[in-house]
């Protein structure tokens, strides 16, 4: 997709600026006025507040404030990546589904109408105006409907389908694998907590590093996308000593057109809550079924974690200060698994199932041993429990997509797909606010999208939308930094 130009000054802003000690850290005289010309005098303030930097793929963006000036914050500095997710997303969309975006946006505006607070919908304004100031055309609505886009796609759509007489079969995919562990499990006895997201290379942008702000809650530092106002992936700590992950419930079905979505209840938990069941009780009010997870939760000042599985009908909650919770896309809950999922837990064909084995195998083989580089290796593990052999493919817990020949379930033969990032944190950088990413695959390995598409021409309605995916190296991100 073509990316519009947006004002030069956004490349400006995002200069690295020196803090002397004592300064206001607002960028030099030089830098202020270039930020760009059309703006007022409001807007180039709020601004001078926030910045952006680029790091081994990640783009790392701070911003600050009212929920309003955030959003502006987030929408002016991100516009490019924005406009590009966005194209991507409409895209997708339109393909998988066969349904015009605007009437997507349509739907989402009148099912969630009322349902998200005021500060959230503040804050989707700002990025909004941001995007205007910009350059890049958008609204409300249509950000609305991109931020619920998982839940749109994957709960909300399979059942509308089904209104129409034609399949319902529903688009929860076998993503992501994730760790939680404490006690006697790790070195030290704090906790350790890693995560891969797993998803399709065309649309899967989440190469954004937040820091949040807010003018009342709580600092969020946590992974994303351009444009969206909760994780997405997830991945976050916050300054109340919480950190948190999940994976999403493989085969499930359900959803409530009347609750609250996904990701407005995730943000205000992630801000609003100073303790793992505050967190939990915000997540449960207005369950909708969309984006139904598996959350993996930490608080560094009592070493407890503990697992939210989120289902539509039933919930599971457990807590404890000893011992692993482990994440592939299978539900643990047997009410969940039998009464939600299609899940067969045994079929170790499937990549969910096989890697909740594998998770298993390693957590037994390194009880006491985990630590954060030992977290980095498992993320990037290759082993395949279905063929017992090394192989980088669908069911390793460093899926690769684009390399499985055999896959199992309702996916097909080479699907550029994969594991897109791995993050790994302790308590010890949960207390400064940091967490070790690396961006593209887990284990390191490239993905050349021209390459990949002339092998595989049967991808091709994806020209112009996958992207390469370098090699990159693992990377700190603290809350604060300027570069």
């Amino acid at each position: 997709m073509a990316r519009m130009l947006v004002f030069w000054s956004v490349a400006l802003l995002s200069l690295p600026w020196p803090a002397a000690s004592g300064a206001d850290n607002s960028p030099p005289a030089a830098v202020q006025a270039a930020v760009g010309s059309a703006l007022t005098p409001p807007q180039r303030d709020i601004l001078l507040r926030a910045h952006r930097h680029e790091k081994h793929g990640w783009i790392y963006l701070h911003v600050e404030g009212a929920p309003a000036d955030r959003g502006f914050q987030h929408g002016y500095l991100l516009a490019p990546e924005i406009q590009d997710s966005l194209s991507a997303t409409r895209h997708v969309w339109r393909y998988e589904s066969g349904m015009e975006w605007p009437w997507l946006v349509d739907k989402a505006r009148s099912m969630w109408q009322g349902k998200i607070d005021a500060e959230n919908l503040a804050e989707l304004d700002g990025v909004a105006a941001g995007l205007q100031a910009a350059g890049v055309a958008s609204s409300r609505d249509e950000l609305i409907a991109y931020n619920g886009i998982i839940e749109l796609a994957a709960y909300w759509w399979p059942k509308e389908k089904e209104k129409s007489a034609q399949s319902g079969v529903n688009r929860v995919r076998e993503s992501c694998s994730a760790f939680v562990a404490t006690g006697s499990a790790t070195v030290g006895g704090g906790i350790v907590m890693g995560h891969n997201t797993m998803g399709g290379y065309a649309d899967n942008d989440c190469n954004i590093i937040l820091d949040i702000v807010p003018a009342s809650g709580h600092r969020i530092l946590m992974q994303g996308y351009p444009g969206w106002i909760h994780s997405g992936t997830d991945f976050f700590i916050t300054d109340a000593g919480l950190m948190g992950t999940e994976t999403t419930i493989g085969g499930f079905k359900g959803f409530d057109e009347n609750g609250v979505p996904e990701f407005a209840r995730m943000r205000r938990a992630t801000q609003d809550a100073a303790s793992i069941d505050d967190w939990c009780q915000i997540m449960r009010r207005g369950n909708n079924g969309g984006y139904a997870n598996a959350w993996l939760l930490g608080d560094i000042r009592t070493r407890e974690i503990a697992r939210l599985e989120l289902g539509l009908q039933h919930v599971a909650f457990e807590k404890k200060k000893d011992g692993v919770f482990v994440g592939s896309n299978v539900a643990e809950d047997v009410k969940i698994l039998r009464l939600e999922t299609s899940v067969d837990e045994t079929d170790i064909r499937l990549s969910s199932v096989a890697r909740r084995v594998r998770w298993k195998q390693l957590m037994r083989r390194h009880a006491g041993q985990i630590d954060l580089e030992l977290a980095k290796q498992l993320e990037a593990d290759h082993y395949d429990v279905f063929r017992q052999a090394e192989y980088p493919g669908e069911r390793s817990l460093c899926s690769h997509g684009d390399l499985e020949r055999e896959p199992a379930g309702r996916r097909v033969p080479f699907e550029p797909s994969g594991t897109v990032d791995a993050k790994v944190v302790d308590a010890a950088m949960a207390r400064e606010m940091s967490f070790a990413a690396r961006w593209g695959s887990a284990c390191g390995t490239a993905f050349r999208a021209r390459e990949f598409l002339e092998a595989h021409p049967q991808f091709d309605w994806m020209e112009g939308i996958l992207k390469d995916r370098p090699a990159q190296p693992w990377t700190v991100f603290r809350a604060g930094e300027q570069e």
